[in-house]
This record gives structure tokens, sequence and C-alpha cells, in this order.
């Protein structure tokens, strides 16, 4: 018996070992009041495991907000965002070892100074808040002390990696390859040659050139993905017949809107300010003698006419001025001076708008329609829940039209078709989202309406058949023999351009060019096909160069090349931008391989039972 109880006792301290063990590894506290609280550390700077799983679900939560869709940690593996993470807090860690070890830290002041510069943290007054500071931190599950110590880090982080890099520059050579590229300015010549210019006419295609056309391209006589959709809706409109506008309603809404319906005599004015009574009176004696116009006054104190433009203006609006201008009979006549807010003013009446008023009964359909507008609304908003729970409880689109004011329709809807329903951005959206297994919701129109659709079905994209676009098919077979008949008449002139030059050449052919002078790599030419271009621009002065563009042909030359203007504000912006991308793709570089010298010189060791268990967490 005393065998049997001591070997059951080995047996029992045993399992109990490895189970003290085995909770260990995953940081779960254990008989001997320890914790695992690091995956790992670098140079002695631990990463804690609150770092990496507040890492971890930052770095989810910004990708479910770039994607709108929830992301699963199996998925985040997938794409090895997990091992980013660790490498950057691998990373983070060899900095605080280093900056612990030079003695770089951010002093109490500063700190101080730092959280009253983040808006989280103020209160109602707009000022650093303490109370709202530990409730914003309690959210994200950090105390002050927590949170203090990483700011600090983080700015010693900064600093390393602002006097690692800091200093780094776009290599010369570089700047200047990357400058010629794109700033080398290049005069062309461009010769259009077309249909007209053929010394024989052009046959038609026969119907084998047609249908081989066709066969050949029919990319270009695709019909669109059409998506077969039905659809139950009800827009504010089609509630009108059944809301009664109460007189007084209309009443109170056109009383409301009175400064619309009636608007009083109205003038175009200009105004003239001058900084005294005395050089006001003097500029305005000038015009009256005829020895000034008011343009030329305006141009005297500098400004020009916008800066005097008033706008339409009532007479309420001019203060003291508004009797004498609205005394002004004849456009461009000027009064003045008078004295105004901003000083003494010479007025220009530049045009009468005369007083309009919409009377109640004019308006009162549109006053009608307003408010039948925001009562259907309402009612549409009302309802919403009762269609929910109708489609909730199994009711398909067409019980709703049935047992409710949602009228059915079907559409088969492609993309550029916006008629009908498919005028609302809503709806396109959702046709494009939707799924045959999707079943249908209710979705809110932007003018108060509702709908709720079901796809049925879906025809793929497919060529329309040729006799659908014979006459297009008959066209573009018609222009490729054009063209090939020009690209034969533009080789006969390409060595006459080349020997002649551009205006003998033209002078002899009768053909006049198109002249495009000093064009860079930065220049937009829409008319002229990209390939052409870049062909002109890698081509010696004075070698032509054919292409067709559609029907017509194209024989062009590059006349001349110079080199960067370098006093052109374009160029200036290219160089700021080539230091900018380049620098600083060059200084994160550097700081990458401070960084992973560092790592290396420090030590990297992690706990992988540890990551193990906090990635169970996730799962």
């Amino acid at each position: 018996m005393a065998k049997k109880k001591s070997s059951q006792n080995i047996l029992v301290w045993v399992l109990m070992g490895l189970l003290i063990l085995g909770l260990a590894g995953f940081g779960i506290d254990g008989f001997l009041g320890q914790r695992v609280r690091a995956i790992g550390s670098v140079g002695g700077q631990e990463i804690t495991v609150d770092q990496y799983a507040r890492s971890l679900q930052q770095q989810m939560r910004g990708i479910e907000g770039q994607t709108g869709q929830a992301m699963s940690f199996a998925q985040m593996q997938a794409m090895g965002l997990d091992q980013r993470v660790r490498a950057q807090l691998v990373t983070q860690a060899a900095l605080d070892a280093e900056a612990e070890r030079i003695g770089l830290s951010l002093g109490d002041e500063n700190v101080s100074r730092a959280l009253a510069e983040i808006g989280a943290f103020r209160g109602p007054s707009g000022e650093f808040d303490r109370d709202s500071y530990r409730f914003a931190l309690q959210n994200v599950g950090m105390t002050p002390r927590e949170f203090e110590d990483e700011l600090r880090r983080e700015t010693a982080r900064g600093i390393l990696q602002a006097a690692t890099a800091g200093a780094v520059d776009t290599p010369a050579n570089l700047r200047s390859a990357l400058l010629d590229h794109y700033a080398t300015r290049h005069s062309l010549a461009i010769f259009r040659l077309t249909e007209a210019m053929l010394d024989t006419p052009v046959e038609d295609p026969t119907a084998a050139e047609i249908e081989a056309f066709y066969d050949a391209n029919t990319e270009r006589f695709m019909a669109p993905e059409i998506r077969h959709v039905t659809y139950a809706w009800i827009t504010p409109p089609t509630l009108f017949d059944t809301i009664d506008v109460e007189e007084e309603a209309l009443r109170t809404l056109y009383d409301s809107g009175l400064a619309e319906f009636v608007q009083p005599e109205r003038r175009l004015v200009e105004r003239l300010v001058y900084p005294d009574e005395d050089a006001a009176t003097d500029a305005f004696a000038r015009l009256q003698e005829g020895e000034v116009e008011f343009e030329d006054l305006v141009a005297e104190r500098g400004l020009d006419l916008d800066d005097t433009d008033m706008g339409d203006v009532a007479r309420a609006d001019l203060g003291a001025a508004g009797d004498p201008v609205f005394a002004l009979t004849e456009p461009g006549q000027v009064t003045g001076p008078h004295q105004t807010s901003v000083g003494p003013a010479l007025f220009r009446m530049n045009a009468i708008l005369s007083a309009q008023e919409v009377t109640f009964e004019e308006a009162r359909p549109d006053l009608e329609d307003e408010l039948a507008a925001d009562r259907a609304r309402r009612i549409i908003a009302d309802d919403y829940d009762i269609y929910e729970d109708l489609l909730a409880g199994g009711a398909t689109l067409e019980d709703l039209s049935q047992e409710t004011a949602l009228e059915l329709g079907t559409i088969d809807w492609f993309e550029d078709n916006s008629e009908g329903i498919a005028a609302y951005a809503e709806f396109r959206a959702a046709v494009r989202a939707a799924d045959e297994d999707d079943f249908p919701a209710m979705v809110t129109l932007s003018d108060g309406g509702l709908f709720a659709l079901r796809l049925d079905g879906i025809t793929a994209p497919a060529p329309r058949p040729l006799a659908e676009v014979r006459d297009e098919a008959l066209q573009g077979a018609r222009a490729e023999r054009v063209a090939a008949q020009l690209m034969t008449q533009a080789e006969d002139m390409q060595s006459a351009l080349a020997n002649q030059g551009v205006d003998a050449f033209a002078e002899a052919s009768g053909l006049e060019p198109d002249r495009i002078a000093q064009i860079t790599r930065l220049d937009r030419l829409p008319d002229l096909p990209d390939e052409l271009i870049e062909t002109l621009f890698a081509a010696e002065p004075g070698a032509p160069v054919i292409a067709a563009q559609g029907d017509t042909v194209l024989l062009a030359m590059l006349t001349d090349r110079q080199p960067p203007d370098l006093q052109d504000p374009q160029t200036d912006r290219l160089i700021a931008s080539i230091d900018s991308q380049i620098g600083a793709a060059l200084a994160q570089d550097v700081f990458s391989y401070f960084a992973h010298a560092l790592e290396r010189e420090a030590g990297i060791s992690l706990n992988q039972a540890a990551i193990e268990a906090v990635h169970a967490n996730f799962r």
C-alpha cells in the first residue's frame, strides 16, 4: 500500500509540474505567483503583452477602416500582418534601448506641453483637462504613467530618427537625371494626313472584310454586364395626392420666405474708397471735368474693378449713400463722395434691377409641393420599421407592393444607366453590391424615399451580334483601309520631310503643320497618342515619325531639344517633388539600416509561447 501511495504522489507532482509549465507558457498566473508579461525583449527593453495586443488591435482596426469589412485574426496572419507588427515593436524596442544608453529622454515640462496639445485630452474650456485625460486613457486600457512613458519613448525615437536620416539629401546625379528626363523641352511639327489627301479614292470594305474586322475587334462591340433587378420603392411625390395642405400652413410658409418672394428695387454698384474727404472730392471733380474715367481712378488706388464691386445691393445696404445712388437714372453715372464705415467713397451705378414680387397665389403651387414633400418624407420615415418588419418576416417584394404603398418595378441595369430609379446614386450603389443570395433590405434615398431590391440574375458581358453593329463595323473596317493607304503615302513623304525640313516640306506639299514649342513630359497633349509623343521625345531632331490615329495618319518630327528651364516655376516644383520623394525614400532606407544594426547589436529574444497566448485571445 505504501509503494502505491508513493508512486501516486510522484505522478501527481509530475502532472502538476507540467500544468504549471503549460499555464506559464500562455501568460496565466501560476502557483509561483509569476506571470508572463512580455513577448520578448531587445537589449533589455521588454515588448509587453499589452503592447503587442494593442498593436495587433490597431492594425486590424486600420485595415477594417480602409476596407469597410470585418477582419478575422486568421486573415491577418495570412497577410503577414502579425509579423509586421512584431517587426515594428522590435525596431521600437531597439531604439528605446539606444535612447536609454545615450541618456536621451523627454523632460517633465515637455511632456506636459505635449499632453496639452492633444485634442482628446481637452475639456469643455478647450484647455487640458485631467479628468478627460484619465477617461480617454481608460477607454484604451492605459494608465497615465504608461501613456507618459510611451510618449517619452516615442519622442526619443523620433529624435533618433531625425538625427539619423535628417541630413540625407537626393544625390545630385540622380536629381539631374530625373530633371533631364521630365523637364527637357521639345519642339514638334506635326502634319495631319486625312482621306481627302489620298491620291486614289478608298473603296468600301467587302462583307468578308467587315466580318473579319468584327472578329478581330470584338472588344469594341461588347454589350455591358446587365443586372436584372426587381425592386419596390416609394418616394415623396407618390404620396402628394393623399396629403391635404392647410391654408394656414401655406400662409405661414409664404410669410417666412417673404424676403425671397418680395424683393425691392436694387442696383449693381461699385464703390471706390479714399483715405480722406479731400482726396475723394478731388477725384470726383477730375471725373466730372472729364480728365479721367472711373477705371483710371481705380487704377490710381492700386486696385482693379473686382475690388470695388459690391454686387447687387438694396437702398438700405448703402447707408448714407443709398438715396444718392438710387437717384441715379443711367448706368455708368457716379455720385460722391459719401461717408461710409470704411471712409469717404465714390459710387458708380452700373445697372437698375427692378423690384420683383411673387404673390401668394403665384407661389402657391411651389409652397404646396414643399409642404407636401416635407410631410411625405415624415410619413415614409415613420413607416420604415413596418417595411423592415415585413421583410424580416419573410415577405417578398411582391408582397410589399400588395400590402403597402410601395410600388413594384423591374429594371435591366447596366453601368451608365441612370433612368427612372437608377437616377438615384443610392440605388446604383446597391445594385452594384447586390448578390443573388442577398435578402432584400430597405435603403433610404436622398430625397427621403425608400427602396428594397432583389437581384434576379446577371447577364455577363458579351459581343453584340454583327447584325446589330454592322454599320459601326463597316466604319471601323473602312477607317482601317483609309489608315493603311495613308500610311503608305506617309512613308513616301517621310524621306522628303527629312531631306527638306519642315518649312520647305510644308511649302512643297501644301500642308500646314501643327507646331508645338518647348513641351516637356510634364505637359499633357490629349489630342496626340502618348506612344507618338514618347517616340518623338526619344528621337533625334530631324528624324520623321509616323503614327496612325483612327482614320488619320500623323507625320511628325522633333525639330528642337533644349535643356530644362531652371527659371520655370514648373521646373521648381519638379525639383521640390524629386527632393521630397527621393530624399524621403533614401532617408527611410538609412533609418531602416540604422535600426536593424541596433537590433543586431542589442540582440533579440522572443517568447513564442507568450506570442501564441496573445494570439489565442484574438481567435
